[in-house]
């Protein structure tokens, strides 16, 4: 056989291993629990970190201040810095949704080390513990919640003895370069986290989805939460990884319940959300960038490619090969699509997606070694290497 037809079947053998040996990844079946209606609510503090978040605070804090939970809760606001005045935005929506408390919070700028949300998570944390919640749910500005939200996710940590459950928010699909990046963003994501690992008795993976994490108290003082994680600029992930390893559970599902309103109208708007992490999660290896790279030429450009040039150059195996790929990475995509009740026609699209975030992870690199490292809310975090020591 040619080159091209070694490399299409070396494809299809890769995305053949993926939807049989990677956790059932494609799967959208991964939801909160059953669970029964609990005799007594604990206490649960809910600790919003914002930050430049008037534009979205409308649509998402009158949701938390309206839950429906049988227990006692308090919604702590976290005004990390904002310039748009979204501390007294949050007090003036509050007047106007009357429902759980809410308390204001503006901590100062962070102490040298802290990433800038999880420096706002210890402020907030900090003032929650002094009314001696069971839980702490952690969620961001931009989130919206059902009214059951809360109750649902105490009552499945409880039921299955979880210290701490976390839901992907489902996020906006309403412009163009949304539909075609946005449930792409979650099947990549589940496919290097599948959500069944996650939540096995015995996980082989771990992770969280940082919008929407309810963590038991006591779990979190175990793990050192937030401090073990401080310099985390993909906390979910971290928070979730010292949880577990200090003995805790985790769960992680996708979500029918919370919704992300915060608009990505844009590629670049995309681009930005993608690029600001993206080479933190590779740990600024240039060996795993290389390996990144590599592998999702062979995954998800190849199929495409030696079809075409299978069927071109009158090579039957390559096409076979090519095609077969294509169509197994096609239908792998399908229930994510039909999650973000998107148009089937996009699932054959994903190479294209593919190639846009191969780009956007490049570009995260290139911007670290520009010295510009990663960023969130306008401010931007120096290089591992070269961030200021704790003592």
């Amino acid at each position: 056989m040619s080159a091209l037809a070694w490399i299409a079947l070396l494809s299809l053998v890769v995305w053949l291993w993926l939807l049989l040996g990677q956790g059932s990844f494609w799967r959208t079946d991964q939801r909160l629990p059953p669970r029964a209606e609990l005799k007594d609510w604990p206490d649960v503090a809910v600790v919003v970190p914002a930050r430049d978040e008037a534009e979205v605070l409308p649509l998402s804090l009158p949701s938390l201040l309206a839950q429906d939970y049988p227990g006692r809760a308090r919604v702590f606001l976290v005004d990390d810095g904002s310039s748009d005045g979204t501390g007294e935005l949050a007090r003036s929506l509050a007047e106007q949704h009357p429902g759980l408390p809410l308390t204001v919070v503006a901590p100062g700028e962070p102490e040298p080390g802290w990433t800038g949300k999880l420096w706002a998570l210890r402020q907030g944390m900090a003032l929650a513990r002094a009314d001696e919640p069971e839980y702490l749910l952690l969620t961001d500005a931009d989130i919206a919640h059902r009214p059951d939200s809360l109750r649902e996710l105490v009552a499945a940590a409880r039921g299955g003895g979880f210290d701490l459950v976390s839901q992907m928010a489902r996020l906006r699909v309403a412009s163009g370069w949304e539909r075609l990046i946005v449930p792409a963003f979650v099947y990549f994501f589940a496919q290097l986290y599948p959500f069944r690992w996650i939540n096995a008795r015995r996980p082989r993976a771990t992770a969280a989805a940082g919008g929407c994490v309810l963590l038991r108290t006591e779990a979190a003082e175990r793990a050192r939460i937030p401090q073990a994680v401080h310099q985390a600029v993909i906390d979910d992930v971290s928070v979730a990884r010292a949880v577990r390893g200090s003995g805790g559970r985790v769960w992680l599902g996708l979500a029918d319940r919370v919704d992300s309103v915060r608009p990505y109208p844009g590629l670049a708007d995309l681009w930005r959300m993608v690029s600001r992490s993206a080479y933190a999660q590779l740990r600024h290896s240039p060996p795993v960038l290389l390996g990144t790279v590599a592998g999702l030429a062979l995954v998800y450009l190849a199929p495409p490619l030696t079809f075409a040039a299978g069927l071109a150059g009158g090579s039957p195996a390559a096409a076979w090969a090519g095609g077969l790929a294509w169509l197994v990475m096609t239908g792998t995509y399908v229930p994510m699509l039909r999650y973000y009740r998107q148009p089937l026609v996009l699932a054959p699209t994903l190479p294209f997606t593919a190639l846009l975030y191969l780009l956007m992870t490049v570009d995260s690199a290139v911007q670290h070694y520009r010295g510009r490292g990663a960023a969130w809310k306008g401010r931007t975090y120096a290089r591992p290497e070269t961030a200021p020591e704790r003592r």
